[in-house]
């Protein structure tokens, strides 16, 4: 498939109830594999993850078409000042690095391409949508550590490792990852 024909359209959070069944079935399709192997990453699980992700404000999600059929999708929102995303680091980082006021930090809690569109440079070209029209001064993400060819993709994006975290008792470790916006 190509990524030319692509269009792209941009969705807050009062058009989630129109988009949430293509998230979740992406999301199925792409997971397909880990859902049988790990309840971390079930169905049920991530549609929890969606609904506390998109009860955010400033929530957005960026869905790519391939005429009607969605091809993949990213979605992110600003980290709140009393946020719990450094908490579950390994290691700690300075309090001047995890500092949140609602505007500084966007976190990219979804990407993901179905299997037809990859390697067409189609997630980034979703990443780049998402992020184009932010205010935030920078961007994180997490990928597991299993995963060092996502890792490294994220590095040629401009991405740092910055440190590791486990986010809930029973989720891989992942690797974080931090770029800088503006």
């Amino acid at each position: 498939m190509s990524a030319s024909k692509i269009s792209l359209h941009r969705y807050g959070t009062d058009q989630l109830s129109t988009i949430r069944p293509t998230l979740v079935g992406v999301y199925a399709e792409v997971y397909e594999n880990e859902i049988d192997e790990d309840p971390f990453f079930s169905v049920d699980r991530f549609e929890g993850r969606l609904t506390g992700h998109s009860a955010r404000p400033s929530w957005e999600a960026v869905v790519a078409y391939d005429g009607g059929e969605a091809a993949g999708y990213a979605y992110a929102a600003a980290l709140p000042e009393n946020t719990g995303w450094w908490a579950h680091m390994l290691q700690a980082l300075p309090a001047v690095d995890t500092a949140e006021d609602g505007t500084r930090t966007i976190a990219l809690f979804e990407i993901m391409v179905r299997a037809p569109w990859r390697g067409t440079g189609l997630a980034q070209r979703i990443h780049e949508e998402l992020l184009a029209s932010r205010s935030e001064e920078r961007v994180t993400l997490l990928v597991e550590q299993s995963h060092p060819k996502v890792r490294a993709l994220y590095q040629s994006w401009g991405y740092q490792h910055i440190g590791d975290q486990q986010p809930f008792p029973d989720a891989p470790i992942y690797t974080t990852m931090l770029r800088t916006l503006r």
